[in-house]
């Protein structure tokens, strides 16, 4: 461990796994302590699995038997959504159905801000979610106009068994190599990630995970990091629960990297709303956030908006521009504290 203290080591642990991006079991790291204000350009969503990788809602089981609590990383997903996503300067996406199992979709993103950049986004995907087809591996791959690549695998082993794969690369440096086996049982999900394993550089990082359902709405787990370098080890443990009910979920994340809290709460058919609460111990911030969101069926519209601690306000609008095959999107946020202004408009066809 060489000489530097162990508060050292686990942060720089927690910084090299949050610093490649699609490692996706590091969920529990705050997740808007940068956010919408950042220089870089937005990550792909590469959370963004098919329908049927995750299980349905827990209210929805009606045998009496314990659910399956899903996996760790969607432990926020519901607050999160609500959230409006970063929108800065133009921007144009079309989207091409090939057939039902190609999909392809074109990004043209113009900006004074972050770099503008143009990307491509192939999917080769199940035609029916729920279809004999669902066991199918899902391919998605995805590439920039400075030559960085991102690939994505999933595969469903067996029933119970499913498997991850993510390579990601930065113009021709490779960046990120990760593998994730989740296992699923009747009411707990267990899952193992291996990221960056370097055999002659002598480091790895690997991740664990549990969740347990206790009872029908209770389920409590964990999540536990470990980086090995030549000059360095260390690990961070953090504890999870989730508690549901047919309306609202209530969520925490706790270790010695911080703490993350959310709820959220479906008022109706067309009112949600979401609050989150992220503290840090290497940034020594704590940042909360309320967010909500609006439909609006019968004008073909939603709205989401935010406002938190740092005294940024925030709002995206999507106008589905019926009869034609696209959807108009215009988003503004504002920094109070920092005098700081953005204002985006895109276009989704397809």
């Amino acid at each position: 461990m060489g000489n530097k203290p162990l508060l050292c080591i686990l942060v720089s642990c927690r910084e090299c796994c949050t610093h490649m991006g699609s490692v996706l079991a590091l969920s529990s790291s705050p997740g808007h302590q940068n956010w919408p204000f950042s220089t870089e350009p937005p990550p792909s969503r590469w959370d963004a699995h098919p329908a049927h990788w995750d299980s349905p809602p827990r209210w929805e089981r009606k045998d009496g038997r314990l659910p399956n609590p899903g996996s760790f990383h969607s432990l926020h997903r519901s607050c999160k959504d609500v959230f409006p996503q970063q929108i800065e300067g133009v921007k144009m996406i079309v989207n091409k159905t090939l057939s039902s199992f190609f999909k392809v979709s074109h990004t043209l993103h113009l900006s004074a801000v972050s770099p503008s950049y143009y990307r491509f986004h192939v999917e080769h995907l199940q035609s029916d979610d729920y279809s004999k087809d669902k066991d199918a591996p899902a391919l998605i791959g995805e590439m920039d106009s400075s030559g960085s690549l991102n690939a994505h695998a999933l595969l469903h082993l067996t029933e119970r068994v499913r498997a991850r794969t993510v390579f990601q690369t930065q113009q021709s440096q490779f960046v990120t190599w990760q593998f994730e086996t989740e296992y699923r049982g009747n009411d707990f999900t267990a899952a193992v990630t291996v990221a960056n394993p370097d055999i002659l550089r002598e480091s790895v990082i690997l991740v664990a995970h549990f969740l347990q359902s206790v009872s029908s709405g209770l389920v409590l787990g964990g999540e536990l990091v470990y980086h090995r370098g030549r000059a360095e080890e260390g690990g961070i443990l953090t504890l999870a629960g989730q508690y549901s009910r047919p309306n609202w979920v209530a969520t925490l994340n706790a270790g010695k990297g911080g703490a993350h809290a959310s709820y959220y709460h479906r008022a109706n058919k067309q009112i949600q709303v979401g609050v989150e609460f992220e503290a840090s111990t290497r940034t020594q911030e704590t940042t909360t956030s309320f967010g909500y969101q609006m439909e609006l069926p019968e004008a073909n519209m939603v709205f989401r908006g935010m406002i938190n601690s740092r005294c940024i306000i925030g709002g995206v609008l999507e106008k589905r521009l019926t009869p034609l095959p696209a959807t108009l999107i215009m988003g503004a946020f504002v920094n109070h504290k920092g005098d700081k202004l953005q204002v985006g408009l895109g276009v989704n066809v397809g």
